[in-house]
């Protein structure tokens, strides 16, 4: 399995040309994901007598529909990018070659917020599937300390003047 952890900064993963088996699991372990409109994602594995054991069957459930995590597991057959795009498997376009050009102007509107907010979003975002809302307060009480808190917060010009 393709574990994701230690990380605190977003991770934002630039597909050009394909994303398939190990390659898509690899991209889901990220938080964003950029592709050319010419792209092609999939889990293939079922297709050879296999099945994606590095973490898209618990990945890709949580950014697409369920059917279609099912579909794209049984049937064996990529989407495209655009498709992706659609059903929120990739969070944005670009034009063929482009995809990490892209991914750095994404990531450089992520880099000029504070980064413990950011941190404390990802991570709350990221764990907080599959809690109920009485356990998601409990979850995400003790980060507003840390964040609220902060000098990151107390740098910050406040929300409304």
């Amino acid at each position: 399995m393709i574990e994701r952890t230690g990380f605190t900064k977003p991770l934002i993963c630039a597909i050009e040309g394909f994303a398939m088996a190990g390659g898509l699991e690899l991209a889901l372990t990220c938080d964003l994901i950029v592709a050319p409109n010419t792209a092609n994602l999939g889990i293939p594995e079922a297709g050879v007598g296999l099945f994606a054991a590095a973490g898209a069957l618990l990945r890709l459930p949580r950014r697409v529909p369920y059917g279609v995590a099912m579909e794209m597991a049984l049937t064996a057959e990529p989407i495209g990018a655009v498709e992706a795009n659609r059903i929120g498997l990739v969070d944005k376009l670009a034009e063929p070659g482009s995809a990490v050009d892209e991914a750095l102007v994404l990531a450089e509107r992520v880099a000029k917020n504070a980064p413990l907010a950011l941190a404390a979003s990802a991570y709350i975002l990221r764990e907080s599937q599959g809690r109920t809302e009485e356990e998601f307060w409990k979850f995400q009480g003790p980060q507003m300390g840390k964040v609220f808190f902060s000098e990151d917060a107390k740098r910050r010009p406040p929300l409304i003047r």
